[in-house]
């Protein structure tokens, strides 16, 4: 069962994985700080100062025994648009790689194959008929 496992483990679809994975994680740091420390000051600027990420809708306040309860809408907003933009740049980038990548080489019709002997042959009378003609 171990060589099995090791087998699994260090095909090259699996490392591959592993390693977008990770890259993954890493960009989607990325893209979230970009959203709340870059993206989202300016238009929370322009709409009057709102910080989004403190959007929100108290159902109940908070108490010495509870937390409050609340809908944060604000994140949500946040989350769409870090959605949004990791979409739009792994579009670009399969966009890329699909532009790189060796496009099957498109068939030549075949030609057809001669006529038959006799085909040619009547043809050729044919011809001769009308021109006689």
């Amino acid at each position: 069962m171990w060589n099995e496992f090791k087998k699994f483990a260090m095909k090259g679809n699996v490392i591959d994985m592993a390693v977008g994975i990770i890259i993954g994680a890493a960009f989607g740091q990325i893209v979230k700080s970009l959203v709340n420390d870059v993206i989202m000051p300016p238009i929370g600027l322009l709409l009057g100062g709102v910080d989004f990420s403190n959007l929100m809708i108290v159902l109940r306040k908070a108490t010495d025994t509870s937390p409050a309860v609340a809908i944060k809408y604000g994140v949500f907003v946040n989350t769409i648009i870090n959605f949004l933009i990791v979409a739009f740049a792994i579009f670009l980038i399969v966009k890329q790689v699909n532009r790189f990548k060796e496009k099957p080489q498109e068939e030549k019709p075949a030609t057809p194959p001669p006529p038959p002997e006799d085909v040619v042959l009547l043809r050729e009378i044919r011809d001769l008929l009308k021109n006689k003609n």
